[in-house]
């Protein structure tokens, strides 16, 4: 393994994730206790589980995570920001919103960073993650969704949802950092299980990863 990845960069680098539709409160509160316990960045659950999140960490380092406009990214703008309003006020510290692909396809590129510019300005002082779905972007595309997300002030540029054709990939993290350069984090997401791939990851640029696996993959050291 390479350096300098020890247990406890890898940890605090993970959001702990569950986002399947079928999720119940008790895997919530198993999310939440491994996140604890194993010093991870965040928990990322949708936003009906929020509130519950937001108390199972209270009193932890471990931030509450929202997602926003998930999986599409076809919600208006308007109410990607009454729910990231909503989010907040349940108690998230983080929020990863999916942008306008279809718009940023049609290269309707002023409303999708007016997309990402609302929900920004909804979460305040929070992180806000742009989730810009690489397995449906052409190479170009995937640098015009960072830089737009970079101008609209997010603060991290991400894979994937999860939900789509295809998840991270190495070639596609290196790409985006190389678009954002040191100004923003770059969030891997998207079939990440092993802590192998982990590291390959971020040694490609990533900052942060999404996975349902990091209990699995901190255990790997």
């Amino acid at each position: 393994m390479t350096n300098p990845w020890n247990r406890q960069t890898l940890a605090t680098a993970i959001d702990h994730t569950l986002l399947k539709p079928e999720a119940t409160s008790s895997q919530i509160r198993d999310l939440c206790r491994e996140a604890r316990a194993n010093g991870f960045a965040a928990v990322c659950v949708n936003p009906w589980h929020v509130p519950l999140a937001a108390r199972e960490l209270e009193g932890s380092p471990v931030k509450a995570c929202s997602v926003i406009g998930f999986p599409l990214g076809a919600n208006r703008s308007g109410v990607k920001a009454a729910e990231t309003r909503q989010a907040l006020a349940d108690g998230a510290g983080e929020v990863d919103m999916v942008l306008a692909v279809g718009a940023l396809k049609e290269g309707r590129l002023d409303l999708v960073e007016a997309d990402i510019r609302a929900v920004v300005a909804a979460a305040g002082q929070a992180v806000v993650k742009v989730i810009i779905e690489t397995c449906l972007l052409t190479d170009a595309e995937k640098v015009s969704a960072c830089r737009l997300a970079a101008g609209a002030g997010a603060g991290f540029v991400k894979t994937s949802t999860g939900f789509g054709t295809a998840g991270a990939t190495v070639e596609d993290v290196r790409l985006m950092r190389a678009a954002v350069g040191e100004a923003l984090g770059v969030k891997a997401s998207g079939g990440i299980r092993t802590l192998e791939q982990m590291v390959a990851m971020l040694d490609a640029g990533a900052s942060r990863i999404g996975t349902s696996s990091g209990v699995t993959i901190v255990a790997g050291l």
